[in-house]
């Protein structure tokens, strides 16, 4: 798994999460180990980044 995006707050976590699974891109939540309890990234799998990205950006463009 790779990162992909850091959720400013809940909401946005949630909105990206619901992208993803309309999608059907699997996804996991971690936390930066360097930050210990810190905000949560979402991670895909590498395979899968370049077209969450391409989501990402089509969301943020509507």
């Amino acid at each position: 798994m790779v990162k992909f995006y850091d959720p400013k707050d809940a909401a946005d976590l949630a909105r990206i999460e619901a992208m993803l699974q309309r999608a059907g891109i699997e996804y996991s939540l971690a936390r930066e180990p360097e930050k210990g309890i810190g905000p949560l990234q979402v991670q895909v799998a590498e395979e899968d980044l370049p077209f969450a990205e391409q989501l990402l950006w089509e969301s943020e463009k509507a």
